[in-house]
């Protein structure tokens, strides 16, 4: 807050303080004139003024009030909140820290969270075989805490945490079958998720299907857990100036051809063979998706040799991806949900896709993270 609305805030309350109390110190000593039957000699419709003193109950509320509002002041940074904290503290990421609605937030968040993760592991890990994730969650909730309080964190610290999410994947397989796991899974999924990939998982227009197995940055439980705990940011370029409209067209149809999509199309052969031509430039759409077409896990690009498509299969829609490009974003979910719960996210839909290994992808692309590509956006022509 700057020092203008600290400095008024500050003004206004202490002068509408002193009003308040000047008011009713004026009130208890002002004695007007008496007639001699004890009224003021005021009289209004046939009723008569008395000068009675007021009730003490309510005289002892009133200055209680006003007390009460100075304590407010000690207690809560209510008088330049710029300059005083106020004595009122809370308990923040295990450290005693000045009251803020914030931090009180924050608090009741953390007393809410331990609740959740106390049961977390006597309920939910316990039953599924899965307690050996306890010491991993601890560590990891470490290391993001020193991520957090930190203002120069260790160079190697996020790759550290991305290992140890790494490391939960076992247990994300273990939970995937689980009843208790995969219920409060779908739950947060219908909360949280559903938004945008729809209640069954199946997406829509610009967002993914997550029940099939075609997945952008790979299907693995650790790739999961990777997408959740930090998000994805992903785009393929706008090609209408580099290429051409001949060029957007004669890749359209090269994409066209090699998809499981070209039955009823009748496909000009010229064209596809230009496409090919141009699709297989070294600084052109091979970069992304590979010699084969099939894209690359490592870089989020979408295999254009099969029948998924995010945007649209039909040579209009291929052509305005190309055109214009496709760019999307999935938010990370870890400052959110926190570890406990994304690792019942990520077993849910875990559980809900195909699971079948990628016969197109190599060990090394399936298990490669990229915090900077986006798992829940295929943002080329895929």
């Amino acid at each position: 807050m700057t020092f203008f609305w600290s400095s008024w805030i500050t003004i206004l309350s202490i002068g509408c303080w002193l009003f308040i109390l000047g008011v009713l110190l004026f009130v208890l000593k002002y004695r007007p004139d008496l007639e001699e039957d004890g009224t003021t000699g005021h009289t209004y419709d046939g009723i008569r003024e008395y000068d009675k003193p007021l009730p003490k109950w309510w005289l002892v509320i009133f200055f209680g009030s006003i007390v009460w509002g100075v304590a407010y002041w000690v207690f809560f940074p209510a008088i330049f909140p710029s300059k005083w904290d106020g004595i009122a503290t809370v308990e923040v990421d295990g450290e005693t820290v000045p009251w803020t609605s914030h931090n009180e937030l924050n608090s009741e968040l953390e007393s809410n969270n331990k609740v959740f993760t106390d049961n977390f592991e006597k309920n939910i890990l316990a039953k599924a075989d899965a307690s050996g994730a306890t010491s991993t969650l601890a560590t990891l909730a470490e290391m993001q805490a020193t991520m957090r309080r930190s203002e120069n964190p260790p160079a190697d610290l996020q790759t550290q945490i991305d290992q140890k999410v790494a490391e939960l994947a076992p247990y994300v397989e273990k939970l995937s079958e689980n009843p208790n796991a995969l219920k409060v899974g779908s739950r947060l999924f219908l909360q949280n998720c559903s938004v945008c990939h729809g209640s069954n998982a199946k997406g829509a227009v610009g967002y993914p299907n997550l029940t099939d197995n075609d997945w952008l940055y790979g299907g693995a439980p650790e790739n999961i857990l990777t997408t959740l705990h930090n998000g994805r940011v992903g785009g393929m370029a706008a090609w209408r100036d580099q290429l051409g409209e001949e060029g957007i067209r004669a890749v359209s149809e090269y994409v066209l051809a090699i998809s499981g999509n070209q039955e009823g199309y009748d496909l000009d052969e010229t064209m596809v063979a230009q496409g090919k031509v141009i699709f297989n430039e070294p600084t052109n759409c091979v970069l992304c998706h590979g010699e084969d077409a099939k894209g690359m896990i490592s870089t989020g690009a979408p295999n254009l040799t099969d029948d998924i498509w995010l945007y649209g299969g039909d040579r209009e829609t291929i052509r305005e991806t190309l055109r214009y490009g496709r760019a999307g974003v999935m938010p990370e979910w870890q400052t959110k949900l926190g570890n406990e719960r994304i690792m019942l996210l990520a077993a849910y839909v875990y559980s809900l896709s195909d699971q079948k290994v990628q016969s197109d992808a190599s060990p090394a692309m399936a298990t490669t993270p990229n915090t900077n590509t986006a798992e829940a956006v295929e943002v080329s022509t895929n």
